[in-house]
């Protein structure tokens, strides 16, 4: 081994030092993957920079969190730390087959979104991606998603340099909101909160499995219309869930204002077209308002 944190990832989950392999799995956007070998035994590990460490606890949390819930599998965390000028989280080894984004994963999600909360919020803030979210507790889902979701990224865009129309009409969009949402009081489900197609599958036994959560409690339509957003899931799984947990027609809007998060998201993360996608969307907002 080459480094002060895979030695102390070892020692932590009780590997051998001798008979330990690490296989570099690729960088992700935001961090290095690795499969940490020992024998029979295997491990996924995720590494940040030190700086970052409460970002991979708060994943650690999200995981146990969807765990408890017993209506997904979800990848178990083992260990969380950070060791020299390195952030790690080490996983347990699942083997994923093909596919997974059908009826099975669509009847679990609507077992998942029955699991609530009496508030809109987690118990602690995480991130998504690698932006700070905010997860601070209300009883107001539109302010909450106001507030806590649209207003940081609009506010984020406009110093990402997206342009004084992104700016001008986030701002009427913020005050919408409440009108967008009008009559809307979902429960506050237990959301997985960045539900697009990379972070689905199933196992080789033919289980779902999602991972790599933004976990909080809210408008379970959130979860659902992530999946629309990048594509991916097949009609299987939207008739699934749908049959599960039938949804009304407002969702129509609110797909759009839920999805509009996480394309400001993307803007602030990776610039390019994603400035005049969330300008678009924003206009078919204020569109439903005037």
């Amino acid at each position: 081994m080459d480094a002060a944190w895979q030695s102390a990832a070892v020692r932590q989950i009780g590997a051998s030092p001798t008979t330990a392999r690490w296989i570099g799995l690729g960088g992700g956007t935001f961090g290095g993957t690795w499969r940490l070998e020992s024998g029979s035994d295997r491990w996924f590990v995720k590494t940040q920079a030190a700086s970052r460490l409460a970002m991979l606890e708060a994943e650690a949390d999200g995981l146990r969190e969807l765990s408890h819930a017993e209506a997904i599998r979800v990848p178990k965390p083992v260990v969380c730390a950070s060791a020299s000028a390195c952030a790690f989280l080490v996983l347990e080894w699942l083997e994923f087959g093909g596919g997974g984004r059908d009826a099975a994963l669509g009847s679990v999600l609507a077992q998942l979104h029955r699991v609530t909360s009496d508030g809109y919020g987690w118990m602690r803030n995480n991130t998504i991606g690698a932006t700070p979210q905010d997860n601070a507790w209300s009883d107001d889902w539109a302010k909450f998603f106001r507030d806590r979701r649209i207003a940081p990224q609009v506010s984020l865009a406009a110093r990402n340099g997206s342009g004084r129309r992104v700016q001008r009409d986030g701002e009427k969009l913020l005050a919408a909101i409440p009108q967008l949402l009008s009559g809307h009081a979902p429960a506050a489900s237990l959301l997985h909160g960045d539900l697009w197609s990379g972070n689905a599958t199933r196992l080789a036994s033919g289980e779902p499995v999602i991972y790599d959560p933004a976990v909080y409690f809210g408008d379970r339509e959130a979860d659902v219309a992530m999946t629309e957003l990048f594509g991916g899931f097949g009609p299987d799984f939207y008739a699934a869930y749908r049959a599960a947990s039938p949804i009304d027609a407002g969702y129509r809007v609110r797909r759009t204002l839920y999805n509009l998060y996480h394309v400001l998201n993307h803007f602030n993360l990776f610039g390019g077209g994603y400035g005049n996608q969330a300008h678009t969307m924003i206009a078919q907002l204020l569109a439903e308002v005037r």
